[in-house]
């Protein structure tokens, strides 16, 4: 399991239902993400220094279980699609419960943007080389890159 992400689940990650709410899953992802770009070498600064940035298409979260406060989460990272210059690309997230229990998956697709020019982009080669080191699900589907 390619976990990338551990962590408590604090007060302010609970509903008035008193279990995890709706946007903590999507925020322990996004973290999860952000750990794995950085076991792969590619650091949050320089690619702000670059002026890229991932950006999100789609996000779709499946709850299976209900997690509560002061539970210890698990988060893992896997690609499930990518093209082959690791422009565009799908991730999957489950998250599990300090007891193990898969308590929900998420997935996301998402590419890189210029942030100066607000435009999609590619990552320069050796970085895009990088990034496609990522773990990879079983269902791995890698897609002709669109000119």
């Amino acid at each position: 399991m390619n976990i990338f992400y551990e962590g408590q689940v604090l007060w302010a990650h609970i509903d008035a239902n008193q279990h995890m709410r709706h946007s903590a899953y999507a925020d322990f992802a996004a973290q999860a993400r952000l750990t794995l770009l950085e076991s792969l070498g590619l650091k949050p600064a320089d690619l702000f220094e670059l002026n890229i940035g991932p950006v999100l298409f789609r996000e779709e979260l499946f709850y299976l279980r209900e997690v509560g406060i002061n539970d210890h989460i698990k988060v893992s990272c896997e690609l499930t699609k990518s093209r082959k210059d690791g422009s565009r690309w799908s991730i999957r997230h489950e998250l599990f419960r300090g007891d193990g229990i898969k308590a929900a998956i998420i997935n996301v697709d998402g590419a890189w943007i210029d942030m100066t020019k607000r435009r999609l982009t590619v990552l320069p080669e050796e970085l895009s080389r990088l990034f496609l080191t990522t773990p990879r699900s079983a269902d791995y589907v890698e897609e002709a890159n669109k000119a």
